[in-house]
């Protein structure tokens, strides 16, 4: 039945992103429950997903599922506005995935149970990716608070301050959290490689700006933050994949 899973998920995305022309999206956010576009859009995930699952074998899926999809899609017309629009997107997008696997375990009579959440990898793995995200990124910026050059535009550039014209907003933060993330997967697939590459590619997006700076001071205190990044992800990789991988 995983295969099932699968098939409504392409179904669902080849609907969505390559059957759904800019046109068709305009008209539905102008004309909303009055756009045509908006049936169409539907009766082409039922059409994907009978074409996918091979016949009419799951018309009672596909039947439930694209009736779902026109209720989120007509949700999300109704309240998305200009200044919300990217946050719908999202939950348009979740609201969808999440109908999907319902609608999957249901027909599968799939169940993760209690033993799941008694799983001892699927905490240790939690609790990793939880620490790297937001309790690294404060453990860096206290750490490092202490040798914070002067504030200019170079250094502000650089260090992701919000409200200077020079840098998008929270976007250190986010770099931080998802260059973690992908040293956490390096790590749990074994390609350190990975790791060293980041680093390497990182460093060369640095040097320009980091050059430009003239800064030694403004230099070292961008290092000391990235090795500081790498050493707590590297580490807490370390410490969760050998507990997951230890003999029982």
């Amino acid at each position: 039945m995983v295969l099932l899973l699968i098939q409504l998920l392409l179904a669902h995305m080849i609907g969505d992103f390559f059957l759904q022309p800019k046109m068709w999206v305009q008209d539905k956010e102008v004309k909303k429950l009055r756009s045509v576009y908006l049936y169409l859009h539907t009766a082409i995930h039922i059409a994907l997903i009978l074409l996918l699952t091979g016949g009419f074998t799951f018309w009672k899926i596909a039947l439930l599922i694209g009736g779902v999809h026109f209720g989120i899609d007509s949700l999300k017309l109704q309240f998305q506005k200009k200044e919300n629009k990217r946050k719908w997107f999202f939950i348009d997008q979740l609201l969808h995935l999440l109908s999907i696997v319902i609608t999957w375990a249901f027909v599968s009579k799939f169940s993760p149970g209690v033993e799941f959440f008694k799983n001892e990898k699927f905490w240790v793995m939690s609790a990793a990716i939880l620490f790297v995200l937001n309790p690294t990124s404060y453990i860096i910026r206290v750490f490092i608070s202490k040798w914070s050059p002067n504030t200019n535009n170079d250094q502000n550039r650089l260090l992701g301050n919000a409200g200077v014209d020079e840098s998008l907003e929270d976007a250190g933060k986010w770099i931080g959290m998802m260059e973690r993330i992908l040293i956490l997967i390096f790590i749990g697939s074994g390609k350190w490689e990975g790791v060293g590459f980041l680093l390497a590619a990182k460093s060369i997006f640095r040097f320009g700006d980091l050059k430009e700076a003239r800064d030694k001071k403004l230099t070292e205190y961008v290092l000391i933050g990235t090795m500081m990044s790498f050493i707590i992800t590297i580490v807490v990789g370390m410490i969760a994949f050998s507990i997951i991988h230890r003999p029982v």
